[in-house]
């Protein structure tokens, strides 16, 4: 008996992708995440428990994904120049996002500072609230933020041209600053005398520096 293999061929230079179970997977773990972070900063019982399990099942799932991705581009040759094409295209939204998700920010931040409230005494910071000193961790993850920036700039220019020694040690300097930065976030959220619960101050003040580091992260990983 004779056996014939048929060849796949397409009449266009899109992606159409198979089934895949980790956009069902991703937003569910998405949602176990974000439960487990809102009950664990409002001290519920088991809260820090779950959201350490959501953090888990993302990280599984993106390794899982990306996986899947990187076996379309490299050895099934899915990833044609139009494909490329339109993840430039997303990857330039993503960053306009991020852009508007940060001013949401600051808008809260300079309207609340500009023009405090009633409600928080006319005064800002608000009483009650001990700021942190800009000059001591701020300023020096403001440079570390800057040296990163500088190094994982260094590390693409030398894989656009085939330095892979210069590549793999500017990432390593990269995320060695990366993970300084990180360390530093939190020892100042311990240092600080208030937290997300203190009003307007210490919900613009965490979530810019927390959705920060998320954002950095993204970032590095895409």
């Amino acid at each position: 008996m004779g056996s014939s293999i048929k060849k796949l061929t397409y009449k266009h230079s899109y992606h159409l992708v198979d089934s895949s179970p980790w956009p069902i997977f991703t937003s569910f773990s998405a949602l176990v995440l974000t439960s487990g972070a809102i009950l664990y900063m409002h001290s519920y019982r088991y809260g820090g428990f779950l959201f350490a399990t959501g953090l888990l099942l993302v990280l599984y799932s993106i390794s899982c994904w990306w996986r899947d991705v990187i076996r379309e581009s490299c050895y099934e040759g899915h990833h044609t120049k139009i494909v490329q094409l339109g993840l430039r295209y997303g990857m330039v939204l993503f960053i306009v996002s991020e852009v508007l998700f940060f001013v949401a920010f600051f808008w809260a931040f300079f309207h609340s500072s500009l023009s405090p409230a009633i409600e928080i005494g006319t005064v800002w910071p608000p009483q009650g609230i001990d700021v942190l000193n800009p000059w001591h961790i701020p300023l020096l993850n403001t440079l570390i933020l800057l040296l990163s920036g500088c190094s994982v700039t260094w590390s693409h220019h030398a894989i656009l041209h085939g330095y892979r020694k210069e590549a793999i040690t500017s990432l390593v300097v990269t995320v060695t600053l990366a993970t300084i930065f990180t360390l530093l976030q939190g020892l100042e959220y311990v240092s600080a005398n208030f937290n997300i619960s203190d009003g307007i101050y210490g919900s613009t003040f965490y979530l810019a520096t927390g959705f920060h580091g998320f954002h950095g992260a993204q970032l590095y990983f895409k």
